[in-house]
């Protein structure tokens, strides 16, 4: 659709690899950011042109239409439909709201630009940034000319899908359309740039505004730009800002002051935070807000004497602690292992006649947890249900954690079962969790199980699911069976990483193959995904799995290449590869000499009855590695790396 010898249309055609092709640049693969959506007033705007006749409906439209809409009047129907999408869209169900669009095109009525607006916000909400150049070319067949508010939301859309490009773009197309960009127009882009970490592109931006004569900018404008520099922790430049702010005639409002907080307790600067709050004090109301920044920065600088303090002061200054502040300086004193504390906060709570919630219960089901103390876990866990709190499932995938960690994996995976039966379903989390518990303990045909449980049931694991797969084969030194799992990896869509094919090599040095370990780092520069067909180069490095469960075949191919590089009649000498882990003494065989019977023979004599004792984890091994990140890194012997979520 041309507006003014500007074509609008992005193309439509999605491209089998789910990415899209607009006006000839890469489409639209976001991620989730907050950003604005178009306002309500924005669309009461919209809806009062349509009604008014300034939007025209398409006179071209082949679909058989309700009488209504086939004469270009005003359809109710398409009111209401609109106004329930709306409503779905507030009550944080795009989904449904992009539902009942398509019953309404179903049911043969015409949709209107604020309509189409309105999907375009559900979309946008849904991360479904791949939709929109079918929806703009829905637009154009329609006959609808865009006006500002629906270029707002593109612009939006764009934004929140990281693409500048697109968003500018599309700009300028509004523009040249005859649009005029508004001040939401300007805070959108001045917010895309800010995302994308480029603040001095921002600031061009609000540089702009200065040459349109009706654009100006207000509170959030600054707000916005303020933001874009604190995130980059520049905040001199931030300082400037809210300079230039207060020579516009604009004040600085808590969530300026709120935002450099953040940034001076982000930077472990949280003492400059609490001057900058205490010295706006008499001229800005804080917030519940503005103390949780401070408590929170002081907590991560393991300041907690501090933290406490500014609890007291909160009162002081009329503002009573909610739950988030309380549930914030429980998580600093449970990481600092101070129990007495704990208790006095928890205890502090009941005084200020704050319920705890679920994070409150996760916060000390994760610290007990982490350290393998499951009955004091429970009796959380006892107390939480005591309280009328159900719970979801990273509660369940915490509970499995301390299981896994106490060498419990039949009592992590019943929570399983219990889950099934509160009608709660686990998550990948939960599944990969209950499958590390039994990959510690050296049992791989009940973490197989498990996974297997976990595919019937619709959830689809990730990369670390398996790689907790990989480490636990490796440290049963089946490395085939390791490099097995990156066949069940293409089968489910998961692309190995670096990390993936270094775990898979570890498994081969652990055995002595160098030369597998070699390939199977190497490996990591060439492909993505293994190669499954049968290669008869003998370059080749395929893993190819057979029915009968040989598994050793790629220690035929890639080995045997390897270490002979003569010729194939050649000899493989596997004493100086496997020898040093006593696995064979003295045995030559030759590369074309490796029948299914002695692999399997190899296999079963050699590789399985090493004299290897699988060591059971301790729970004061790795303190500091288990408290990361509610997870733990615990290093081996052989240097296998197991990751619990």
């Amino acid at each position: 659709m041309a507006e003014n010898g500007v074509q609008l249309t992005l193309a439509s055609t999605v491209k089998s690899s789910g990415r899209t092709r607009i006006n000839g640049t890469d489409g639209l693969n976001g991620s989730h950011t907050n950003g604005s959506t178009v306002s309500q007033s924005s669309l009461a705007v919209q809806e009062k042109q349509e009604r008014n006749g300034t939007l025209q409906p398409s006179k071209g439209q082949k679909q058989q239409l309700c009488e209504t809409c086939a004469k270009g009047h005003t359809c109710q129907s398409v009111i209401n439909r609109t106004r329930q999408m709306r409503a779905l869209i507030d009550s944080k169900k795009p989904y449904q709201a992009h539902s009942a669009f398509r019953h309404l095109v179903d049911e043969g009525h015409r949709p209107s630009l604020v309509t189409y607006t309105t999907l375009l916000t559900a979309l946008t909400n849904q991360r479904m940034f791949e939709s929109i150049p079918s929806l703009l070319s829905q637009v154009e067949q329609a006959g609808l000319r865009p006006d500002s508010i629906f270029f707002n939301a593109l612009i939006n859309a764009f934004v929140e899908a990281k693409r500048m490009g697109e968003a500018i773009n599309t700009f300028w197309k509004m523009r040249h359309s005859g649009r005029h960009p508004t001040t939401s127009t300007f805070n959108t882009l001045i917010k895309g740039y800010g995302i994308v970490g480029k603040p001095e592109e921002s600031q061009r931006v609000f540089d702009m505004m200065g040459v349109e004569g009706s654009v100006r900018p207000n509170l959030t404008t600054y707000n916005i730009l303020v933001k874009a520099w604190c995130d980059q922790r520049n905040l001199e430049e931030a300082s400037s800002v809210v300079g230039k702010m207060r020579a516009g005639g604009v004040e600085p409002d808590i969530v300026t002051y709120n935002t450099i907080a953040s940034a001076y307790a982000n930077n472990d600067e949280t003492w400059r935070a609490e001057e900058l709050i205490v010295e706006i004090q008499t001229r800005v109301r804080t917030s519940e807000r503005t103390w949780g920044i401070i408590i929170g920065g002081y907590c991560r600088e393991g300041r907690l004497d501090e933290a406490f303090r500014c609890v007291r002061q909160m009162k002081e200054a009329g503002v009573v602690p909610n739950v988030v502040i309380f549930n914030t300086l429980l998580k600093g004193f449970l990481d600092a292992n101070d129990m007495a504390a704990v208790n006095n906060i928890l205890g502090l709570m009941e005084q200020f006649g704050i319920k705890p919630d679920i994070v409150t219960y996760s916060h000390q089901l994760n610290t007990f947890s982490s350290l393998g103390h499951m009955a004091r876990c429970m009796k959380v866990f006892d107390k939480m249900i005591e309280a009328g709190i159900e719970p979801d499932p990273q509660v369940y995938s915490i509970l499995a954690k301390g299981y896994v960690r106490a060498q419990q994996p039949d009592k992590a995976e019943e929570l399983l079962l219990q889950m099934s039966q509160l009608s709660v379903s686990p998550n990948v989390v939960t599944f990969t969790t209950v499958i590390s518990g039994w990959c510690s303990v050296a049992d791989m045909e009940s973490a197989m199980r498990v996974y297997e449980k976990m595919r019937e049931s619709g959830v689809h694991p990730n990369l670390r699911t398996f790689e907790t797969l990989i480490w636990g084969y490796s440290e049963q030194k089946q490395p085939w069976k390791a490099e097995e799992v990156l066949q069940m990896m293409q089968e489910a869509g998961v692309k190995p990483k670096q990390s993936t094919y270094a775990l898979i090599a570890d498994a081969w040095k652990a055995v002595g193959l160098i030369e597998n370990a070699s390939q199977a780092n190497g490996s990591s520069n060439g492909r993505q995904v293994v190669d499954n067909s049968d290669h008869s180069d003998e370059n080749s490095s395929t893993l190819h799995i057979s029915e009968d469960g040989n598994k050793l075949q790629r220690l035929e191919k890639s080995n045997g290449n390897a270490i002979n590089a003569r010729s194939r009649s050649s000899f493989l000498q596997v004493t100086s590869a496997l020898g040093n882990s006593g696995i064979v003494s003295g045995k030559i065989l030759k590369a074309r000499e490796f029948p299914s019977k002695r692999l399997n023979a190899m296999k079963n004599t050699s590789l399985l009855q090493r004299p290897y004792q699988f060591q059971p984890w301790n729970p004061g091994f790795c303190r500091k590695q288990l408290q990361k990140n509610g997870g733990f890194h615990c290093q081996s012997i052989s240097s296998f790396k197991m990751v619990f979520l």
